[in-house]
């Protein structure tokens, strides 16, 4: 037992935290160690890749190319995305998207300016990134990310339908038992993700019975050969510059926000988080790269993602790499194999990534009975634009703007003038409370009594901040009138942002400025 005269023990140090870099590598290398983590990795890795075969063969043909630039774009994009971004996990591949951009460049000019247009977008991809265009992401309320969600889920399924329409009947049974599978295998175990079992079990009984049934196969040729270096045939000039490079903007912006968004999914499901400059300059390297291998570009998949971070419970790079190695196995060296797997059990694993990405609390009565109203209108804006367009960047656009209008006509209202009664030396107080701005200082100017004021009048600001001209051009239209009645106006009570603004703009706007 130690005396009572002894020191006191020191606080033990505590131990510093390790960076977001250092836990990712962590992670990889306990997956390598732990042979049960492996096997979750890598039989992730293969149903993405098994889900990822069509997709890149369906959003080929939207773009209006060969399904072997989809298909390598997805290999390149996923095989280089697993050592460049900063989102672990995470499936980036040839998207709908991205092929909805594209499309026209390669309708009108061929595929030799679409393979530009992809290495032109990976650079402004990594210029953005490097800028810091990730850091807008603050920029989107969080009703816009539910309508964001919900909106690709409905597109997850409704991309599904295709698949459902015009099929021999005995597809329907074949999903019903896929969907069946995935519900009920988890409560059992979950040794193996219930996917894939889907997927092995449906393609045994549609062989072994000779089910004549959609298959792989039936969407498209797939590659016989390893991707090759490609260089795109088109003049170095102005010329080519201005034909791709509006395509290439809009190519490297939709890319870098339906990434990001994902990436935040997936911070949200596995409450971790991730680097999204990394990310983002990641995206533009791996369209570089793909574009190189005559790839038609992409970025994240978030359905894919969903599958492999939700369904499968993959969490690193580890099922990001392989899902791009396994797909290149399966549709080079195995396509006879991969060929005969019926679409029932793709479609079944997608409308079970569409359950469960979509927000089902967000709809709920009681949460909609305590949601504001403004929140509401922006989650079913993103929605409905997502849906219509079929393209997410637009919807996510227009969900801010509208949050944005919804965001200032409310604060717009917090604005207040009270008018105190006149002192004795014959001077009024008007005190303004709230934050001025276009929106709440336009209606300022007819709070004041110009006609029945006294000789002196003060506005007190202490309540209030200044946060534009349209402000101070107000207060200058206020100050003006009331000279031209013979009568002093004081400001007083700024802060000193708004001092400094005030000192700078008052006077030096220009009548109706």
């Amino acid at each position: 037992m130690s005396s009572p005269d002894a020191a006191p023990t020191p606080a033990p140090t505590p131990r510093p935290v390790a960076p977001p870099e250092a836990d990712e590598v962590h992670s990889v290398m306990a997956a390598l160690r732990s042979p049960r983590r492996l096997k979750v990795e890598v039989l992730a890795g293969l149903v993405v890749a098994l889900a990822l075969i069509p997709e890149a063969i369906a959003f080929s043909i939207i773009a209006g190319v060969d399904p072997r630039l989809g298909l390598f774009a997805s290999f390149t994009m996923a095989v280089s995305i697993a050592f460049l971004g900063g989102r672990p996990a995470m499936i980036s591949a040839a998207t709908g998207a991205v092929a909805l951009v594209v499309a026209p460049v390669v309708r009108d000019h061929g595929v030799e300016y679409l393979i530009a247009t992809v290495i032109l977008a990976g650079v402004l991809q990594v210029v953005l990134g490097v800028v810091g265009i990730a850091k807008l992401m603050r920029f989107i309320p969080r009703s816009v990310m539910v309508g964001f969600v919900n909106a690709l889920a409905i597109l997850i399924f409704t991309s599904q339908i295709p698949h459902m329409v015009d099929v021999p009947w005995v597809v329907y049974p074949l999903i019903a038992a896929g969907i069946a599978i995935m519900v009920f295998m988890p409560r059992l175990t979950k040794v193996v993700p219930a996917p894939l079992v889907a997927i092995v079990l449906l393609t045994i009984v549609t062989v072994a019975a000779a089910i004549a049934v959609p298959t792989v196969g039936d969407e498209g040729e797939l590659p016989d050969s390893l991707p090759a270096l490609f260089l795109p045939d088109v003049p170095l000039n102005l010329e080519t510059l201005q034909i791709i490079a509006p395509y290439a903007l809009a190519m490297a912006l939709v890319g870098i926000l339906e990434s990001l968004l994902t990436a935040k999914l997936v911070d949200d499901v596995t409450d971790t988080h991730s680097n999204k400059t990394r990310e983002s300059w990641g995206q533009g390297v791996a369209n570089i790269i793909t574009g190189f291998f005559g790839g038609m570009g992409g970025c994240a998949m978030i359905g894919q993602t969903m599958i492999n971070v939700k369904a499968s419970g993959a969490r690193t790079r580890i099922s990001t790499f392989l899902a791009g190695v396994f797909l290149l196995v399966l549709v080079v060296g195995l396509g006879d194999v991969v060929a005969i797997i019926p679409m029932a059990a793709l479609v079944a694993v997608m409308i079970m990534v569409a359950v469960g990405t979509f927000d089902w609390h967000s709809i709920r009565p009681d949460t909609l009975k305590r949601m504001p109203r403004s929140e509401t209108i922006v989650m079913l804006a993103t929605v409905i634009v997502t849906v219509w367009t079929h393209n997410l960047a637009i919807g996510v656009g227009v969900g801010v703007l509208v949050a944005m209008v919804l965001f200032a006509r409310r604060v717009a209202h917090l604005t207040e003038v009270t008018r105190l009664d006149a002192t004795d030396d014959g001077e009024r107080v008007y005190a303004v409370t709230g934050a001025l701005f276009f929106a709440s200082s336009n209606d300022l100017f007819t709070q004041f009594d110009y006609a029945g004021d006294p000789q002196n009048i003060v506005i007190d600001l202490s309540g209030a901040t200044i946060w534009d001209a349209s402000t101070v051009a107000t207060l200058d239209a206020i100050t003006t009138k009331y000279h031209r009645k013979g009568k002093n106006v004081t400001i007083v009570g700024l802060d000193a942002t708004s001092a400094e603004r005030h000192e700078r703009l008052a006077g030096k706007l220009g009548g109706g400025h």
